[in-house]
């Protein structure tokens, strides 16, 4: 047993040694790459990426070094924190060294002169903290950009600006490569969702604490509370704890930090992470793997094991894109091959310059194409390069709070701001948030959770310098005097209790000084436009007075939201004419309804007399009889019910529609008199502006108002125009008139109107048209965050009580005058009114004449067919006359003349007249009854002897006589 156990262990030793000679005798066949590092040796942080660096190789080769013949051969260089230094060891590495790749050197400016260097000899440089886009690679195509670009993260702090709504931002950065390079950037990125840049506070690297706290000082004078801080670890520092010591880490204060700042702070003292509490940092977002918790732990072990007078070294994540970048270039040299391994010498003078004699890699080109293709899954996550830039990932949004950063968000190119990273389960949503509510609750500055203004008036700079008119040609609105003791100015009027009432109701203190816009002899230094263009200058930060809210004023300063009311309108002297003309009673109809009216009523008596005259008495007689009767009958449906009855239906469904028509017209102009006798007292001089022009009236206009360019633009003469100052300068100019050197209409603001209205209400009143502007508003600088909080208190002004005390005071209370925002207007009633009822009374009376005509046509078919008549006109002559002549078939004709003969015998043979004589011509023959009843003293002997008589009288002998028998047997 123990024979074969010690068999075993001499198999083990011998397939070790034999392991061990293959190994040697693979690493004596492997090829040595020159690989050369730039960094700032005497720094920390550059020590923490070499020895990242070192780890990167051994691991790499230890995993696969059995199938890689490349060794990557670091050549380190020190740049010693200077551009110059890191010119020269660029150039040391690539004519002395012949490097195939370098990576670094650490900063913008000193990766600007060697990425030149790395181009004209064709040897990639592969820099994973350089990241000013500035370093694009569109500029060298041998220059990849191993982090990401600060570019990138500006579109995630943008969006951060976005969501909590800040209006203003300022931008404080170290003034050189690494800080200018994203500025540009920045901005466009800010004023894409309407930020405003007011100032940049460039700050230089090598500042003092003094000049630091200069420039916070100058940052506290200013309005603006957002900053966003772009510099080195070391400068970003001494910048918080100056800021924390000045006071302006306290409430209603904004600090983002870039990931310049943020993917140190965990290195940071404890004074430095106390004085930057609450502010908020954007920062690359690394998974938390297995891998990376297993190399930070190495790393610690290996970097205090290789430095050990570091304490607390941190692994961050520029040390991780260092680690996977000389993975990647380990990777590229090995698909790149070795065939074309050293440089190409270059054919050059003896006497040329160090910068000439250095050669052309060749394998440059071809490691070029290997790294753009390189793609694998580091520790820094997935690393690729796209046209020389790593792939953007994900950025962590933190919060300084407590002992360190607490994640509140991440930010992505596809989703904008989202609470947490998508996971499989949801990766399908693809909606870009901008809303704070996708981000953790925040602990801002001064341990506050309510979020910031953005903005605040400063308590320690300059109060706001306010601008008022001095020369208002109505005090009511403002008013400038001289207090005589102090010989200060004593601002007041309308205008300014509007304005500090709407202060009031700020939710914080806004100190403000009121300055006159005068000269020194106290006349006013300009006018309107003029003292609004102070505000663009920056002499006043706002204006307040009657100031209308204009177009071109709109595009040099912001106005708050109108506190008057708005519009230009045309007053105009009112004349009394109630009980003052002979002929109001015509003026309820227009001239052309009245004529209508006319036409009608003579055509609907014409209707009613070709409907009646054949078969009724009442509309028959001499010619002009029969046109009186009509034309009567016609008009007297306008006031009462006619005397003549109708006996036609056709006619009788005429006289309803017409009487419907009647109704109405007679309805509406008496209540248009009635409105015009009692109601309408007053009536303006004048109603149209063309009128106004056409005749060449003068007119009115306030002094130094817009108006004066608005009556050039309706077409007024300018010599007829007239300027007044005052209210009793306007109303005087009315009191003499157009022809006296006054005026017939005066154009002006609505709230001048109604206050010039408020006391001479009863001689004047505005007329259309109304030309719209924006009312009076206050005047605050471009972009101001003042317009916004302003305009909301005027509402808070204006929709309370306390407007309407401001108007009391200086206006009085309201008279019992006519609205000056209602037109007065004496239009009378016209056919545009009426036409669809004269349409249907028109059609009705047609169609009427039409039944009628084919109903007589058809009855007198055997005139038109009798061969009796030779031509067409002795047709005519005989239709003519039997329409004009009584139709005696009809029975209302036949009753009526058995009547008539009855009534005739009766005065014969009694001697006396009937009473029946007295009655209604159409009454029947039947109703004999009531007359033998009042001739009680008559015997039945009489009957039959009326009867014989009628019979043989001769008219009936003649040719009725049928007719007559027909009616008595009836």
């Amino acid at each position: 047993m123990r024979n074969n156990h010690f068999e075993s262990f001499l198999m083990f030793i011998f397939f070790v040694s034999l392991s061990m000679k293959t190994a040697i005798a693979q690493n004596s066949t492997t090829i040595p790459v020159n690989v050369g590092v730039i960094l700032n040796l005497d720094v920390g942080f550059d020590k923490m990426v070499l020895s990242c660096i070192k780890m990167s190789i051994s691991d790499f080769y230890s995993v696969h070094g059995d199938r890689y013949k490349t060794r990557l051969v670091l050549a380190a260089r020190n740049s010693r924190q200077d551009v110059v230094g890191a010119a020269a060891a660029g150039l040391d590495l690539i004519k002395n060294v012949e490097v195939e790749a370098i990576l670094g050197p650490p900063t913008s400016m000193q990766a600007n002169f060697v990425i030149d260097m790395g181009a004209k000899a064709q040897v990639p440089i592969i820099s994973f903290t350089a990241s000013s886009p500035s370093l694009s690679s569109l500029r060298s195509p041998f220059f990849f950009q191993a982090t990401q670009n600060d570019a990138t993260q500006v579109k995630a702090i943008r969006d951060i600006v976005k969501a909590f709504r800040w209006r203003e931002v300022v931008p404080v950065y170290v003034d050189n490569e690494f800080g200018g390079g994203i500025i540009p950037f920045l901005t466009d990125a800010l004023q894409a969702v309407d930020v405003r840049v007011p100032y940049r506070s460039a700050i230089s690297s090598t500042a003092t604490d003094d000049e630091l706290g200069e420039e916070l000082y100058k940052l506290m004078a200013m309005q603006t509370r957002v900053f966003i801080v772009h510099m080195s670890p070391s400068l970003g520092s001494r910048l918080f704890i100056k800021a924390d010591e000045v006071g302006m880490m306290g409430p209603g204060c904004v600090w983002i930090i870039t990931d310049g700042l943020a993917d140190f702070w965990s290195s940071m003292n404890s004074s430095v992470v106390d004085s930057m509490q609450g502010a908020l940092g954007v920062q690359p977002y690394v998974p938390k793997t297995k891998e990376l918790t297993s190399f930070r732990n190495r790393f610690k072990r290996k970097f205090v094991h290789d430095n050990p007078n570091i304490v607390d070294a941190d692994l961050n994540v520029y040390g991780l894109w260092a680690y996977d970048a000389i993975t990647a270039l380990a990777m590229a040299v090995e698909k790149a091959g070795t065939t074309n391994l050293g440089f190409q010498k270059p054919n050059v003078s003896s006497n040329s310059t160090d910068l000439e004699n250095f050669g052309l890699s060749l394998s440059g080109l071809n490691l070029l194409q290997a790294l753009s293709d390189t793609s694998f899954k580091g520790l820094s996550g997935n690393f690729s390069f796209v046209n020389g830039q790593l792939k953007p990932s994900p950025y962590e949004i933190i919060n300084v709070n407590g002992d360190g950063a607490r994640g509140i968000g991440f930010w992505t190119a596809e989703n904008g701001l989202i609470r947490k990273l998508n996971t499989p389960t949801n990766n399908t949503t693809s909606t870009y948030s901008t809303s704070n509510s996708s981000l953790a609750p925040i602990m801002w500055p001064g341990e506050t959770t309510y979020i910031p203004k953005g903005w605040e008036i400063p308590t320690n700079g300059k109060r706001l310098r306010i601008g008022v008119p001095v020369d208002s040609d109505f005090a009511e609105f403002v008013k400038v005097r001289k207090d005589p003791t102090t010989n200060s100015s004593i601002v007041e009027g309308y205008c300014i209790d509007v304005f500090e009432a709407a202060v009031k109701l700020l939710p914080y203190a806004l100190p403000f000084d009121y300055f006159p816009f005068e000269l020194p002899d106290g006349r006013s230094a300009g006018t309107y436009n003029d003292l609004v263009y102070q505000v663009y200058l920056g002499n006043y930060d706002a204006v307040v007075g009657d100031t209308t809210i204009r177009l071109n004023r709109s595009n040099y300063v912001d106005f708050t939201l109108p506190y008057t009311e708005s519009g230009v309108s045309m007053v105009v002297p009112v004349k009394d004419i109630n009980n003052k003309n002979a002929w109001i009673f015509l003026k309820p109809l227009t001239w052309d309804l009245w004529f209508a009216c006319f036409c009608f009523f003579v055509f609907i008596g014409f209707v009613i007399w070709v409907l009646e005259h054949r078969i009724n008495e009442e509309f028959r007689g001499p010619f002009f009889f029969q046109v009186g009767t009509s034309f009567w009958f016609s008009f007297s449906t306008m006031v009462f019910a006619p005397r003549e009855r109708l006996v036609s239906n056709l006619a009788r469904f005429v006289i309803v529609i017409w009487c419907f028509v009647v109704l109405i017209l007679t309805q509406s102009y008496t209540a248009s008199l009635t409105s015009l006798l009692t109601v309408q007292k007053l009536q303006p001089t004048v109603t149209d502006v063309k009128e106004l022009i056409r005749t060449g009236a003068y007119v009115g206009y306030l002094q130094g108002s817009f108006v004066l360019g608005l009556l050039k633009n309706l077409g007024f003469d300018e010599s007829k125009l007239l300027v007044y100052r005052t209210l009793e300068e306007w109303d005087a100019l009315f009191t003499k008139g157009s022809g006296n050197g006054g005026i017939a209409a005066a154009f002006d603001e609505v709230p001048y109107i109604n206050l010039f209205l408020a006391k001479y209400c009863s001689k004047y009143t505005t007329v259309e048209p109304t030309f719209k502007t924006d009312g009076f508003g206050f005047v605050f600088p471009k972009d101001s965050p003042l317009v916004s909080d302003v305009s909301r208190a005027i509402l808070g002004v204006t929709e309370g009580e306390t407007m309407k005390k401001i108007e009391e005071e200086w206006f009085g209370k309201e008279a019992s005058c006519p609205d000056p925002g209602t037109s007065l207007s004496s239009k009378s009633l016209g056919i545009e009114s009426f036409w669809g009822l004269f349409l249907i009374t028109g059609g009705v009376s047609v169609l009427a004449l039409i039944i009628y005509l084919v109903v007589f046509i058809h009855e007198q078919w055997d005139v038109i067919t009798s061969p009796d008549y030779k031509s067409l006109r002795q047709r005519a002559v005989a239709l003519f006359w039997n329409f004009y002549n009584r139709d005696f078939s009809a029975h209302t004709i036949r009753r009526n003349e058995v009547n008539d003969q009855q009534i005739q015998l009766n005065e014969t043979v009694v001697g006396e007249p009937s009473p029946s004589a007295y009655s209604v011509q159409t009454e029947f023959l039947g109703e004999q009854d009531r007359v033998s009843s009042e001739n009680d003293d008559r015997n039945s002997n009489d009957q039959q002897q009326l009867q014989e008589t009628l019979l043989n009288s001769p008219a009936i002998q003649n040719h009725e006589r049928p007719r007559v028998t027909e009616i008595m047997q009836d």
